[in-house]
């Protein structure tokens, strides 16, 4: 294993990315299991911390397999895998009733984690979009576009490990790649940690209590 769970990821992710730490950075994690790897990085880099709220659209016989993702929004912006879809056969309206059922649960974990907590500000400054680790891309993809609609002064994207070809894809929509551990043939992301259990929605309200405002002094 090369983690020993999510917050030792967040740990040494921080040390990666200490050269941000005096460019006001703010931090957006991807719920629910980027939030303890995002959380780290907050503390160490005195950075608020902020969700991103993408949920993967799955094949509906293999819900791991993603044929795309949705950010919530105003307008909610959709990124399709095309490769996957044309491969499973997926139908519009198959893919339009899954799209809306995972906006629904993107609408549910909005309240849960944020009330009516606004976004955090993002226009030029340092964004970086954390996660436990890429294996398809599809939902970090949907983030990064979704993140660089607001604007930021400079995009990073910063994931302890990841899948080669999959890191390759999405690190174009970003201006800085930082990731700990590439394989050609990743496997499950749960592969690389001891413990790699479901963060609870309690864990992600509890981190955004703490480092929601979280600022550096001085």
């Amino acid at each position: 294993m090369s983690f020993k769970d999510r917050c030792e990821a967040g740990k040494k992710l921080a040390r990666a990315l200490k050269r941000y730490a005096d460019q006001r950075p703010v931090i957006l994690a991807l719920p629910r299991g980027g939030v303890p790897v995002a959380a780290e990085v907050a503390a160490a880099l005195h950075a608020p911390l902020d969700l991103i709220l993408v949920r993967k659209i799955g094949v509906p016989m293999q819900p791991e397999l993603a044929m795309g993702a949705v950010v919530d929004g105003v307008d909610p912006i959709i990124v399709r895998n095309e490769d996957v879809i044309r491969h499973t056969a997926i139908g519009e309206g198959e893919f339009k009733r899954i799209c809306d059922r995972e906006l629904g649960e993107i609408e549910r974990r909005r309240w849960r984690y944020l009330g009516d907590r606004l976004p955090i500000e993002v226009k030029d400054r340092i964004a970086i979009v954390i996660d436990d680790g890429i294996a398809t891309g599809a939902t970090i993809r949907a983030a990064l576009r979704a993140t660089r609609m607001r604007a930021p002064k400079t995009l990073v994207l910063a994931v302890p490990v990841a899948s080669t070809e999959a890191l390759a894809e999405v690190g174009e929509e970003a201006d800085d790649v930082i990731c700990l551990e590439e394989h050609e043939f990743l496997g499950e992301i749960g592969f690389y940690y001891s413990d790699f259990r479901q963060t609870s929605d309690e864990e992600v309200v509890a981190a955004m209590a703490r480092y929601s405002s979280h600022a550096k002094v001085g």
